[in-house]
């Protein structure tokens, strides 16, 4: 198994501490030879330990040189980053400067469109203000009329929409009572065919029938002919007519 990754903090056990202390300061200096070595750089490596002991490593033994360079670069730089931050600071400076003249006279303008402070206004600047106000109010009125156009014709599209829904509302309600009307008619037709056929049916019809020739009699004169009748009336009528003779006695004796 791999050694596992030391994490990094102060270590507590003092021997440890100066173990640890030892082999990490040895194998910084042989790096800081080794990239001297290979990368033709110049190395200075200062080391403070605990105790307060100097470790140090300089390529070709020259820490002086080394140092004087890095303050002579370390001044070189500060004195550029001042140059900078001075003239950031007299950048903003400047901007700082405009932005509140400016804002001077947009706020100096602004009481004049509301009629304020007049009174320092020449001839020529009153007359610019005053075509100023005119033209503000052109594009005013004309924003207004564009605005009531529109709501205009959007009011326009809905009562058309809504005139459309009433006729088709109004088409819906006439076929509704036609249709109701020509259903009651034929109700009132039906209970009248049917109030028609129970009279029928109650009532006894009646059959007549047409007069027939009887055969001759003895003497040669005919049976008058007889209407029949369904009924009680009837069957009486026709027994009485077989029953009584048509001709006195004395003409058939």
């Amino acid at each position: 198994m791999g050694r596992g990754r030391v994490q990094l903090k102060r270590i507590e056990n003092k021997i440890n501490r100066q173990v640890t202390f030892s082999k990490r300061r040895s194998g910084l200096l042989k790096k800081a030879h080794e990239i001297s070595v290979l990368c033709d750089a110049e190395v200075a490596l200062i080391v403070f330990s605990t105790k307060g002991k100097l470790f140090e490593y300089a390529t070709d033994s020259c820490m002086e040189r080394i140092l004087e360079r890095y303050e002579r670069y370390s001044s070189a730089e500060r004195r550029v980053l001042g140059n900078e931050v001075e003239t950031t600071h007299a950048n903003w400076t400047l901007e700082h400067a405009k932005l509140k003249a400016r804002m001077e006279i947009l706020q100096k303008h602004e009481r004049n469109l509301r009629g304020e402070g007049l009174d320092i206004l020449s001839l020529k600047e009153l007359q610019n203000l005053e075509h100023q106000l005119d033209s503000a109010l052109k594009h005013v009125r004309t924003r207004k009329n564009q605005v009531m156009h529109e709501s205009i014709s959007q009011l326009q599209k809905k009562d058309r929409a809504l005139q459309d829904q009433n006729n088709q509302l109004t088409k819906k309600v006439k076929e509704k009572e036609k249709e109701i009307t020509q259903q009651a008619e034929w109700d009132n037709q039906q209970d009248i065919n049917n109030n028609g056929s129970n009279n029928n049916n109650n009532s006894s019809p009646s059959i007549i029938l047409p007069y027939q020739l009887q055969p001759l009699n003895n003497i040669g004169v005919p049976f008058q002919g007889v209407m029949i009748e369904e009924g009680s009336s009837a069957r009486a009528q026709h027994h009485h007519h077989n029953n009584e003779p048509l001709l006195p006695p004395w003409m058939l004796r």
